[in-house]
């Protein structure tokens, strides 16, 4: 296959997500937001002279959900939030409005979009995990919404790539390994590279871009929430991710084999703390729990719920078997809801840990706090020495936390007595070497 020239137009902008538009709607316009351009980060999405150009006459597909909002524009006046305030709300809990839609303005600007590529969760960004999720066409717009979650299908097929010549992605994602949007894109471009069609990114913030942490992804250990050698906290930006998958040959077809257009942002840098506007997926729910995902995500299918099934997913773990715990002190009970079916421990009454009060720098400066897995450990090892903490092994001979970890190691280390400061010198040097290999990549100052 021929060898693509990449583009990626460098420059500077912020983030943060959205929603599908309402009625009545807002009139669709370049946004304007109250803060200087000096101040504010613009996105990708809105510098519309920089990519309009480049789509017109062509047949246009998008990688987009619910947090498509052009330049993330919030129509409530003197709406202000905080790390606790939920998304899609104010300090008051009225409901947000949002501004249009990225694939509402692209239809008003004249593209000619053929069909929108939803990620897990769907195009509204409602699904439980995994869940599949079928094709439809979206009723306000006509629009084909091809779905990669749908009966076990992750890549497109050869028939969604006949339909477009160019692939624009806008999504807000939030730097994490096992956060699978990233997955899903990697996958996207993949397909480009094999069927000759460009890959646009309207790039975005990263809300865990300030720093990077966690173990490296091994070959072995990859998953349909983990295909790249990646820590669990990359640290970069999508248009950032996509020029390392490209020129690192991670892709099948080879070294810069993806046509890749990086459209970045304006006034970001990674250690600029961007707030979302609404849930990147259903358990992320406010600015706190997407903090402590990187720390908290580790409980999932051991013993311990990480709190699905409440108002507080990743912000509070406990369990059933804590009862008798007198450090546990903290209580909730896990109900059905929309985005968390059949929840861990559904109707029982677990008892652990609320992180809510915790100030919000400690948890940003703690980077992945191990802490809390390796307490819950100990004290369920205490009390059933002969049950197992970390689920059942499949048939490899892996546990869930081997895939969410990227290897078997911090299970084996925890199991050993290893504390939290020893367990990451252990992944040290292996970041260091990352950190290194992903500055070449950088679009925003570090």
């Amino acid at each position: 296959m021929m060898k693509k020239t990449v583009l990626s137009l460098i420059m500077t902008v912020l983030i943060v997500s959205g929603c599908a538009p309402k009625d009545p709607e807002p009139p669709i316009e370049d946004p304007v937001i109250e803060k200087t351009e000096e101040e504010r980060i613009i996105l990708g999405d809105e510098r519309f002279t920089e990519y309009l150009p480049l789509l017109e006459g062509k047949r246009v597909a998008l990688f987009t959900n619910q947090t498509g909002i052009v330049g993330d524009l919030i129509l409530n006046e003197g709406y202000a939030h905080d790390d606790l305030t939920p998304f899609g709300q104010d300090a008051y809990g009225n409901e947000l409005e949002f501004g249009p839609h990225i694939l509402d303005v692209l239809l008003e600007k004249g593209i000619d979009v053929v069909c929108v590529f939803a990620p897990e969760h769907g195009f509204r960004g409602t699904a439980d995990a995994g869940a599949d999720v079928d094709d439809y066409v979206d009723e306000k717009t006509g629009v084909p919404i091809l779905s990669l979650y749908s009966e076990g299908s992750l890549y497109p097929s050869a028939e969604d790539m006949e339909r477009f010549d160019i692939l624009v992605c806008d999504m807000q994602d939030v730097g994490l390994r096992y956060y699978t949007y990233y997955i899903s894109m990697y996958r996207l471009m993949e397909a480009c590279s094999q069927y000759d069609k460009t890959f646009m990114i309207l790039d975005r913030p990263d809300p865990n871009g300030f720093y990077v942490d966690g173990p490296i992804l091994k070959e072995e250990y990859q998953s349909d929430i983990g295909v790249l050698p990646l820590p669990v906290v990359y640290g970069m930006t999508w248009g950032e991710l996509a020029r390392m998958i490209n020129s690192e040959g991670w892709l099948c077809t080879g070294k810069d084999s993806c046509d890749l257009i990086v459209i970045p942002c304006q006034n970001y840098t990674h250690q600029t703390k961007s707030a979302l506007i609404m849930r990147p997926s259903p358990n992320l729910k406010d600015m706190r729990s997407v903090y402590l995902y990187a720390s908290t995500c580790f409980f999932e299918y051991t013993a311990v719920s990480v709190g699905r099934g409440t108002d507080h997913p990743f912000e509070i773990y406990g369990s059933p078997y804590f009862e008798d715990c007198e450090i546990y002190d903290y209580s909730f009970v896990p109900a059905s809801m929309e985005g968390a079916q059949y929840p861990q421990y559904e109707d029982e009454v677990c008892y652990g840990r609320q992180l809510l009060d915790i100030p919000l720098e400690n948890i940003l400066s703690a980077g992945i706090d191990l802490e809390y897995l390796i307490e819950a450990y100990e004290q369920f090892h205490e009390r059933y020495p002969d049950e197992s903490f970390f689920g059942s092994e499949d048939y490899l001979g892996h546990y869930w936390i081997d895939y969410l970890s990227g290897s078997d190691e911090l299970r084996t280390m925890i199991t050993e007595g290893l504390n939290a400061r020893q367990i990451k010198e252990v992944w040290r040097d292996d970041l260091e070497e990352f950190i290194e290999l992903r500055r070449p990549y950088l679009i925003y100052p570090e």
